[in-house]
């Protein structure tokens, strides 16, 4: 059987990584969140940021913790393997978490379309939007096929480039307004502007923070991983949290509430136009799309070396259907083929939705196994862990709670996908207990 991986240790630097976690943070972050995070929070929607940034602060604590003890390029399957051994729930959890990534790259895709169809005044145009979304996801899989070096130097690229036009877009917008925040009253669109909706906000802005999970799958890549997986991890937080904020003071200095609701897909586009006019939208638009296509690729670099690692672990089947190459490469090829299905068949909302729920309920078990069996051998502290728990159950069930009544299907498509995750996780491990691991995880 041929070798299932093709890492490359030490490929990644300290700057390679911080590019690579702020490509997929910021991607998802500013351009596809913006404006669904204002529609829930109302006009309190840049405090939801720096809360959601405060959530995954202690999130990203666990994490720290266990990846400079145990850097890996399987990051978070590692953690779990750790706390719970090879199990359902490290299986079903570590899918859960893989599944939320291809899930940010479907979301992520489409924000590229939306934005890069704001360059033509075509009308009738909704139907590009997949067609667009899809094409990028596989030009992602193209750069990813070249290696790693390529997704390193387009990373840090693109980092540049988003990072210093999205500042200077928050610049010119917030002295244009005069560095006045006064929206207005909350949209009537808009589902909750209360506690509860708050929240539900502050649920969904935790995606814009969560691609620092990136840096944690690619550990065993970086150089000195254990010490440069938590200070590349730390330095994107700090980053993209700065990023935020400048860019929510700015859309809310420009745009009402109802105006940023209405425009909640291309909201920093709009922004741009009451003082800039169509000169600063084309701006916008075009650091919008080297944004979100630098997030793609990133993602996608991430969610081929967890998988992969899975399949190492005899966590999930694998078949090589013909396909030439490694497992590594197979697992790039499953990972834009749903990350396509996705985009093309469901709306924004949806698919940040179920990113949300996915990623929050693995990021609890992740916290629990680390508190149970891990805190002592890592040195973690566990009121922390336990603060970490509490704040993701209290985002969780607060997101739950306002889709519940206006998308319920939403909720059931999520809590099915999550039951049928981990029931055929456990006939998986079933199987191979019965008929032998070998023979069930990695067939030809």
């Amino acid at each position: 059987m041929e070798s299932t991986t093709r890492y490359q240790e030490g490929s990644l630097t300290l700057t390679g990584a911080v590019a690579m976690g702020t490509g997929v943070m910021i991607g998802a972050g500013i351009f596809a969140l913006t404006g669904q995070v204002a529609e829930y929070s109302g006009p309190w929607f840049p405090i939801a940021f720096l809360v959601a940034a405060l959530v995954s602060g202690f999130s990203a604590y666990t994490y720290v913790k266990v990846t400079n003890r145990y850097p890996s390029a399987g990051g978070i399957a590692m953690i779990l393997q750790k706390a719970y051994g090879r199990s359902t729930v490290t299986g079903a959890a570590a899918l859960l978490m893989a599944f939320s990534m291809v899930i940010n790259e479907s979301l992520v895709a489409r924000t590229f379309a939306t934005y890069a169809l704001r360059l033509f005044n075509f009308e009738g145009t909704d139907w590009l939007v997949p067609v667009l979304a899809v094409g990028l996801i596989f030009v992602a899989f193209l750069v990813n096929v070249a290696g790693n070096t390529l997704v390193e130097v387009i990373s840090k690229i693109a980092a540049l480039l988003k990072i210093g036009g999205i500042a200077l877009f928050a610049a010119a917008v917030l002295v244009a307004a005069g560095f006045s925040f006064q929206p207005a009253e909350a949209s009537s669109s808009a589902l909750e502007t209360g506690p509860l909706g708050f929240l539900a906000g502050v649920a969904l802005a935790i995606l814009a923070f969560k691609g620092f999970t990136t840096i944690t799958n690619s550990g065993g890549e970086i150089e000195n991983p254990h010490r440069n997986v938590g200070r590349a991890i730390i330095i994107s937080l700090g980053i993209c949290l700065v990023i935020y904020l400048l860019v929510a003071f700015a859309v809310g200095s420009s745009l009402s509430i109802p105006e940023i609701v209405a425009a909640r897909d291309y909201s920093l586009a709009e922004a741009a136009r009451p003082a800039f006019g169509n000169l600063g939208v084309t701006f916008t638009v075009v650091i919008a799309v080297i944004a979100t296509a630098s997030g793609v690729i990133a993602s996608i670099f991430a969610v081929s070396r967890m998988t992969t690692m899975l399949t190492d672990m005899r966590l999930i089947p694998h078949r090589h259907f013909g396909l030439p190459g490694n497992v590594q490469r197979h697992m790039l090829v499953y990972t834009v083929v749903f990350a396509g299905l996705l985009a093309a068949l469901f709306d924004l909302g949806r698919i940040a939705s179920l990113g949300a729920i996915f990623y929050l309920v693995m990021d609890v078990i992740i916290h629990w196994g680390v508190m149970r069996k891990l805190h002592a051998e890592i040195s973690a502290r566990t009121a922390v862990l336990i603060a970490a728990i509490v704040f993701d159950l209290v985002a969780l069930g607060a997101f739950v709670a306002i889709k519940w009544q206006s998308d319920p299907l939403i909720i059931l498509i999520g809590a099915s996908g999550i039951a049928l995750i981990f029931l055929l996780e456990f006939a998986f491990l079933k199987l191979g207990a019965t008929r032998g691991t070998a023979a069930v995880g990695h067939n030809d």
